[in-house]
């Protein structure tokens, strides 16, 4: 992660979200969250290190006490200049001082927290061997849905972020696919995206023909042919949050049965987006979906998770599966995103991201989800 940070956000948005942090930790039964260099710790606070070392970069939120950010003093100068530094008190370490020492001043020695899930091992172990009566739960399984709702601001970076995928795949869909390899296409991608606004291309698949049926495949020299079902799927960061889209396009006309499993796959992405609602458990988004699909005889094909929950990362909770009983609350977004991948032929995919409203759910992708031709 780049770090850029959008300027609508202010000291007093970075201090609520914190204070809303602390909260949930004491709700969810811990003393207090601890926050590593990473995608945590730049929603928190809008800092992130310029090099993430083995030197201790920690945020401490403990209800009841202002925010501490335990910092190498060779990068304080750095802290203080991040957008939420005005909310929160540094406290710097120098080199040849404990900071697990510094850190442990603020926490209470007997007591859980939860902690970022990329908090370096030597890190959390040296907490654990300085604080030996402490217990830690990842920030994941604590506060699942600390950053799952969305504000106004962020709903619009979101919806920008989508509107730049889109651009990016009504450039895609015109330039020459046959006889081109798939790392050339996924290269057009990455311009496109960086061109529209992205700072940070996470992915660029570009599956054709056979190698569609792995929804994560890898892309490849393999040379596109004519003839081809061509699964696309890409998303990065755009002002600090994130696009994540699919669409499966054809080179040349399709048989019968590639438009047929499209529609299929168009009508499941359809079914699970018109299921999203508040209140509504995220399985039932997953279920809606993969009837249509178990019902066309293809069940058995649509082999991952109808979406995930995306923000400042492109993947993170909720997740729209089976067994996820969590309801949707206005704000939430997430991909919906089912597919039909046949081993040794071809497969499709359709993505949109959706955002969930008082009364329903709004996507963020608006491009065709109609077979697409190119050439």
């Amino acid at each position: 992660m780049t770090g850029r940070t959008p300027v609508s956000f202010t000291a007093d948005d970075y201090r609520a979200r914190m204070e809303r942090a602390a909260r949930a930790a004491t709700d969810a039964g811990f003393a207090g969250l601890l926050v590593a260099p990473g995608p945590d710790l730049v929603w928190l606070t809008g800092y992130t290190p310029t090099a993430v070392t083995e030197r201790l970069t920690l945020l401490v939120l403990v209800p009841g006490h202002d925010p501490v950010l335990v910092v190498p003093t060779l990068e304080a100068p750095d802290a203080a200049q991040a957008p939420g530094a005005p909310a929160l008190t540094l406290r710097d370490w120098t080199d040849g001082k404990d900071p697990y020492a510094v850190t442990a001043a603020l926490l209470d020695g007997s007591a859980g927290f939860a902690i970022s899930d990329n908090t370096w091992a030597m890190h959390l172990l040296g907490l654990q061997r300085t604080l030996p009566g402490t217990s830690y739960a990842s920030l994941t399984d604590a506060l699942p849905m600390l950053r799952a709702v969305k504000d106004a601001a962020e709903l619009e970076l979101m919806a920008a972020a989508g509107a730049a995928a889109d651009a990016t795949f009504e450039e895609i869909r015109d330039v020459p696919f046959a006889g081109r390899r798939e790392s050339e296409v996924a290269a057009d991608l990455s311009r496109l995206l960086r061109a529209h606004g992205h700072e940070q291309v996470d992915f660029t698949i570009v599956a054709s023909g056979p190698n569609g049926a792995n929804p994560h495949h890898e892309v490849g020299d393999r040379v596109i042919d004519r003839g081809d079902m061509v699964v696309l799927d890409f998303g990065g960061l755009r002002d600090g949050y994130g696009s994540d889209t699919s669409r499966t396009v054809h080179v040349g006309e399709p048989t019968d049965e590639e438009r047929r499993v499209h529609d299929i796959v168009r009508e499941a992405q359809e079914a699970g987006f018109r299921a999203v609602r508040p209140g509504v458990a995220c399985q039932e988004v997953d279920r809606a979906a993969r009837a249509v699909i178990a019902d066309a005889g293809y069940g058995t094909y649509f082999i991952h998770r109808t979406g995930h929950g995306i923000g400042v990362t492109t993947h993170e909770p909720p997740y729209m599966i089976e067994g996820e009983e969590q309801p949707l609350v206005p704000g939430m977004c997430f991909s919906v995103e089912p597919g039909i991948y046949l081993p040794g032929r071809f497969g499709v995919r359709i993505e949109d991201i959706v955002t969930v409203t008082e009364d329903g759910g709004r996507r963020l992708n608006d491009t065709t989800r109609e077979m697409v031709i190119v050439d």
